[in-house]
């Protein structure tokens, strides 16, 4: 899935112009969207990029376009840089192309998991949407297509679990969930923030939209968790015996600690 992977080297920048940030825990400084980063060079490269956590930039470690920033930059708008061309549609098409990527990489990992027909079809309609004419972009109804993608992922997880624990939703910031049998559970849309699940067992669990800001995965069990992305592993803490998906990269941070709460 390397198309669904930000290549920045192939990106105007995108997510440090278009995007807002609000000074904050995770960002130093208050971005207006349509304006460049203070931190963003004139070749589209981040100043800071080693050591965002460092200067207050946390926010941008844990940020992941999905290969929509290269997609927009070189596909829809054919290379132009916004500096010289329609700079107002890009920073409004952008955003747009990142949430369809995001179903599309939910898609792809949904065909690898449980490879149907439908999930195909599904995958090329998505994709055509982010080749379109910018205007075309612009007038998606994106919560229309998720919605008929969601029925899909949905069924994935059904068949794939073999558990019907739930906490769809539910509340669990600072849970102590530690050493916790939560194989095959729903977690879609928890608030796992700041949640201690060291050592939990988290096979095969549904992690769509699950908050792990600040939650503690050290030593958890998340080899075989559905749906569970770059971002949210990014916005955890962890350590080396935490188990991650294939595709996920242990985040650079981690190494840093143990993941255990002090």
């Amino acid at each position: 899935m390397d198309e669904l992977k930000g290549d920045c080297a192939n990106c105007f920048g995108l997510c440090c112009v278009a995007l807002p940030f609000a000074k904050s825990a995770d960002f130093a400084a208050t971005k207006d969207a349509g304006t460049p980063c203070r931190n963003l060079l004139a070749d589209h490269r981040c100043g800071i990029h080693d050591q965002l956590r460092q200067k207050g930039y946390a926010g941008c470690t844990v940020y992941d376009c999905f290969g929509a920033g290269q997609r927009v930059s070189q596909t829809v708008f054919g290379g132009t840089d916004w500096r010289t061309g329609e700079r107002q549609k890009m920073f409004a098409v952008f955003p747009v192309v990142r949430q369809l990527h995001e179903l599309l990489w939910y898609l792809a990992e949904a065909r690898r998991l449980d490879p149907h027909d439908d999930l195909v079809t599904a995958y090329a309609e998505v994709e055509r949407h982010t080749t379109a004419d910018p205007d075309d972009i612009l007038r998606l109804d994106v919560a229309e297509i998720r919605a008929k993608v969601n029925v899909l992922l949905l069924r994935t997880s059904e068949r794939l679990r073999t558990s019907a624990k739930s906490y769809r939703g539910a509340d669990l910031i600072g849970a102590r969930l530690r050493n916790k049998n939560l194989s095959s559970a729903d977690f879609r849309g928890a608030y796992l923030i700041g949640a201690d699940l060291t050592n939990a067992d988290l096979s095969r669990a549904d992690m769509i939209g699950a908050d792990l800001r600040g939650a503690d995965l050290s030593g958890a069990d998340l080899g075989t968790c559905l749906f569970l992305t770059q971002p949210q592993v990014n916005a955890a803490r962890g350590n080396a015996r935490t188990k991650l998906p294939e595709a996920l990269t242990r985040p650079s941070h981690w190494n840093a600690s143990t993941g255990k709460r002090r």
